[in-house]
Parts: C-alpha cells; sequence; structure tokens
C-alpha cells in the first residue's frame, strides 16, 4: 500500500499564468480532461481555478469569460500537501478543508496533484470511489472530469 503521496499522486500538472483568461483555462480542463488548473507564477504555486470556480464566480453573473483573467475567480493560495507527506496527511487536509484535490508542491513549485480518487484507488482499491474514479470518462453530456 502506498505511504507516500508522491507514490499516488498525478504528477503531470496543468498550469496557466494567473492573467490567462477563463476561456484558456476551461479549453485546458477539455483537452485534459480534468476539473481544474493550477495557477503560477514564476515558477511559482499561486492559485487554482476549478470548473465550479469559472462556472459559479464568472459564468453565473454573466461575465465574459473572455475578458475575466483566472486570478479574479481562483482560490488563492490553496491547501497543498509535498510529495514526501504521508498519504494520511492527504486524506486529513482533503477531509479538514472539504475539498476533492490538492496541488502537490515542493519548494513553492507544483509537482502533481492528489485527489480523492487518487488515494481511493491507492488505499481501498475494491471501493466504489476506486472504480469510479479509475473509468474511462464520458465524453457525452454529463461526462465528469478525469482526475478524481
Amino acid at each position: 500500500m502506498a505511504q507516500l503521496v508522491r507514490e499516488v499522486m498525478t504528477p503531470a500538472v496543468t498550469a496557466v499564468h494567473p492573467d490567462a483568461s477563463l476561456v484558456e483555462a476551461a479549453q485546458l480542463m477539455r483537452a485534459h480532461d480534468i476539473g481544474d488548473v493550477l495557477l503560477s507564477e514564476d515558477g511559482k504555486l499561486v492559485g487554482l481555478v476549478t470548473d465550479r470556480d469559472i462556472v459559479l464566480r464568472a459564468v453565473a453573473d454573466g461575465v465574459d469569460p473572455l475578458s475575466v483573467p483566472c486570478h479574479s475567480v481562483c482560490t488563492p493560495e490553496p491547501v497543498t500537501v509535498g510529495p514526501e507527506e504521508p498519504v494520511s496527511a492527504a486524506v486529513t487536509l482533503l477531509r479538514r478543508n472539504a475539498v476533492r484535490r490538492l496541488p502537490v508542491v515542493q519548494d513553492g513549485a507544483p509537482v502533481g496533484m492528489v485527489s480523492i480518487g487518487d488515494l481511493a484507488r491507492a488505499q481501498d482499491p475494491d471501493s466504489a470511489l476506486a472504480d469510479i474514479s479509475g473509468a474511462a470518462p464520458d465524453d457525452g453530456p454529463g461526462g465528469a472530469p478525469g482526475r478524481g
């Protein structure tokens, strides 16, 4: 069983500059089949924007997603975990902060993401959540983002 975050995290990160438009972030989410994009400036994590942020903090208010920068709707300074932290620390952070994903950061730089689905697959591969998280994404209406 995995003991460290680096053993369960998704090592690839998708990041944009904080001034990137919401459309650019949404297009990256679609292209990579993910539900969040990290905001990075000078190689350092400065925020996180999710598909939900775009919908609730921008589209629902009727703003033009081409003219709104990601930093205006993001979660600044998101809760993070280090790659050498125990998996139990990630579980505690997810639970305590009521979030589904954590950026994995080393020396301020994003190096991966860990999600509830990643942890379910690592800790209890026979669970319903692990099964759902491991399923191929659906490109049709209602399809879920690919990263847990």
